[in-house]
Formats: C-alpha cells, sequence, structure tokens
C-alpha cells in the first residue's frame, strides 16, 4: 500500500476507535475517526477506505449517505465474532470485504489493500446501481410496470393491454415515472432500470 493514504474509521466503541488508531500510527496511513455516520457525515472527509464496525444500521447507514451524496469510497466491514447472515447483509448492501476483529495490523492494512484496488474497479459502478435503485424505489408497483413495458420496447397501447388499462392511462402512469426518476427522457429512464437491475 502507497504511503500518505486516509482511513475513514467509524465505530461507536472508544476503545477501538483508539486501538485502531493507534496500531495504524507511523505507518503513513492516517485515521479519521468517527463515531457513527451521522458524525462523519458533517465533515465528510477524504480517504481511500472507510474502515466501518458493523454495529446497528451504520453499514446501511453509510451506503446510503455515500448514495445521496455521490461520494463513494470502498467500504471494509469488521466486527467481534461476525455471523454469516450479518457479513451476507454487509456485503450485499456494498461492503468489499468483512473482516473479524480483533485482528493484526498485517490483517487491516490487507484488508484496506484489497479494497482500494477493487474499490477503484467497482465503486463507480456500485455508486451507479445504488444512484439507480433509490430512484427506481421511488415509483409506484403500477409505474415499475409501465417502466418494465418501455424497457420490453412496448407502445402505450401494447402495455396497456398488458396492464389491462387505456393507454391515456399508461400515458400518465409514463409521465409520473418519468418525473419521479427525474429521468428527462424514456431512454435514460431505461438506462436507470437496467443500471438497478430492474430489467436486463
Amino acid at each position: 500500500m502507497d504511503q500518505g493514504h486516509t482511513i475513514i474509521l467509524v465505530d461507536c466503541d472508544f476503545r477501538r476507535r483508539a486501538a485502531i488508531s493507534h496500531s495504524l500510527a507511523g505507518t503513513g496511513i492516517h485515521v479519521e475517526p468517527f463515531e457513527n455516520v451521522g458524525e462523519m457525515m458533517q465533515r465528510w472527509p477524504r480517504g481511500s477506505v472507510a474502515l466501518v464496525a458493523d454495529e446497528g444500521d451504520e453499514i446501511h447507514d453509510l451506503i446510503q449517505a455515500m448514495t445521496s451524496s455521490g461520494n463513494w469510497v470502498p467500504l471494509v466491514a469488521y466486527a467481534p465474532e461476525p455471523v454469516i447472515p450479518r457479513v451476507v447483509r454487509a456485503v450485499l448492501a456494498g461492503a468489499l470485504d468483512y473482516i473479524d476483529w480483533p485482528v493484526g495490523e498485517a490483517q487491516v492494512r490487507l484488508a484496506i489493500e484489497m479494497a482500494e484496488q477493487s474499490g477503484a474497479a467497482s465503486g463507480n459502478v456500485r455508486l451507479r446501481e445504488a444512484m439507480a435503485r433509490s430512484r427506481i424505489q421511488k415509483l409506484t408497483r403500477r409505474e415499475r410496470e409501465v417502466l418494465e413495458g418501455v424497457a420490453d420496447g412496448l407502445s402505450n397501447r401494447l402495455i396497456g393491454e398488458r396492464l389491462a388499462i387505456s393507454p391515456r392511462t399508461v400515458e400518465i402512469h409514463r409521465a409520473n415515472m418519468l418525473s419521479k426518476m427525474g429521468a428527462h427522457h424514456t431512454s435514460e429512464a431505461i438506462r436507470i432500470a437496467i443500471e438497478a437491475s430492474l430489467v436486463g
């Protein structure tokens, strides 16, 4: 790992924050410690990797904050004696790695280095996917069905036949869908749907 990196550390446990900061002191890696995501969001520090204790909803909250702000940082989660469902949940949410605490400095550094390497490649993709999903979540069930029909290349009449509604009603749902998604035209809405894995 190159020298001069900054690690964003989020952990509500003061002792763990202090232990990690101490273990990386003098290594050329600066640690920006925060008690929680809310505290971190007040000034959005620059960092190459976020090391986050998986407690409560911190992983989910940080992913949501990064999605809303457009600031994506590779995320490594950790916990004492992590249970499989939480590891799976964290990885599905967007964590690039998950380590068991306590760990030695070498393991922390390796996890951070791997996150930097894979994060550089996948960060933009994950951010776009998360942002697209947040746009899709604004839609009603019917608006999603209309979007799927549009993505399938169907006309308003054919979408109406598929959904047993009039073409005029499809047109209304379509206009609402574009407005809620912040899409200026149909092709943009389709791109967002693809990025969100709603259609493929």
